[in-house]
């Protein structure tokens, strides 16, 4: 069975590798620190008051949240409930590899549909791959590595072809793209689908592990007599507590974000880079079999980016993180002396003919 070994190692420059908020959760965190006292440290966390004030942001109630301990956790925790060996495990690659590592530790067939060299979600090919052992589909969007999303009415569309099956719709970038299925949720259209979120991105609590699975009650209570009553601790909840209620803080970063991407993808651009257009706080960008040296390269000038080569269809791929605006200016920067020092050209890119998109003429 796959292992998740994540690179993690001399992390002391500037983090554009790990999609990670690259400044600091709400000041409100502080606060929330601050007000902890010793003897809060010696009870158990109760979770169901962070629930029922998530549920409300989001629009639910509270029995249709659960909280976990990071996304990691939630997908686990689906797999766990959901899934039984033989059963068939659904969803396009590549993708976020811990689907693989929790649906194969269940006994669960792994039915991967590969995407082709756009990228874009292979709907077509993904419903026909539906059959009556398919109990558990995954739909990552934006989808990581690689920023592309699905479409709404395509999720609507799979989730009516497989009514036999949990509908997994992870949204842990939700916040740079802006689309997601929890109105559904809300309306209660969609009674086989489950959605993942995370505090990790937006709202900087990475170190925390903090993740939300919302869905309709029937799921979600399957999924609360799986977990653990203590799986998120209290310090996690105290901050998850005061993030939430900081809605000014999230819409500035993730405006930086956005802007930072776009001036990432114009300068990929520019430098004949190819690239894919994305919809989250990366930008995946091909660099053909130098992959490796531009990595390094990078790393020597201070500024940590991920190789996503080892994906499936990716190789010769790059992944970097959208920073703030002086972090992203550092990153461009790294950039364009990292592949002037490489006398890197796109020529090198392997199989120009398939390259992932034309890049657009900027002045």
């Amino acid at each position: 069975m796959p292992e998740y070994h994540p690179p993690l190692a001399a992390r002391t420059a500037l983090r554009l590798d790990f999609n990670e908020n690259t400044h600091s959760p709400s000041p409100r965190v502080r606060e929330a620190l601050g007000s902890l006292t010793l003897e809060s440290f010696t009870i158990y966390p109760e979770r169901a008051p962070v629930e029922a004030k998530v549920a409300a942001t989001l629009g639910l109630q509270p029995e249709q949240v659960l909280l976990a301990n990071g996304t990691d956790e939630g997908i686990h925790l689906v797999t766990y409930t959901f899934l039984e060996e033989g059963d068939e495990c659904l969803f396009a690659t590549p993708s976020f590899f811990m689907y693989d590592v929790n649906a194969m530790a269940m006994g669960a067939k792994l039915v991967r549909i590969q995407s082709n060299e756009t990228l874009a979600f292979p709907y077509e090919r993904l419903l026909a791959a539906i059959t009556p052992k398919t109990k558990l589909i995954i739909l990552c969007t934006p989808n990581n590595p690689t920023g592309t999303t699905i479409a709404r009415d395509q999720i609507h569309a799979i989730a009516a072809a497989a009514p036999q099956a949990v509908i997994l719709v992870d949204e842990a970038y939700f916040h740079f793209h802006g689309e997601t299925v929890m109105d559904d949720v809300k309306a209660g259209t969609l009674q086989n689908i489950l959605i993942a979120r995370t505090f990790s991105k937006a709202y900087g609590l990475a170190n925390l592990r903090a993740g939300v699975i919302a869905g309709p009650v029937h799921l979600v209570n399957y999924l609360r007599k799986a977990s653990s009553p203590y799986n998120v601790n209290g310090v996690a909840l105290a901050c998850i507590n005061a993030s939430v209620d900081d809605a000014d803080y999230i819409d500035w970063y993730v405006e930086e974000i956005r802007e930072g991407r776009a001036r990432i993808e114009k300068a990929l651009a520019n430098m004949k880079v190819p690239f894919w257009t994305s919809h989250a706080n990366f930008v995946l960008m091909h660099l053909g079999p130098r992959h490796k040296e531009f990595v390094d390269q990078m790393r020597a000038r201070g500024v940590l980016v991920r190789d996503r080569s080892s994906d499936p269809g990716l190789d010769g791929c790059v992944r970097i993180t959208v920073g703030l605006e002086d972090q992203t200016t550092t990153g461009i920067a790294a950039l364009r002396d990292t592949l002037g020092a490489m006398n890197w050209t796109a020529a090198e890119v392997n199989k120009p003919e398939t390259q992932p998109k034309e890049t657009p003429d900027y002045e």
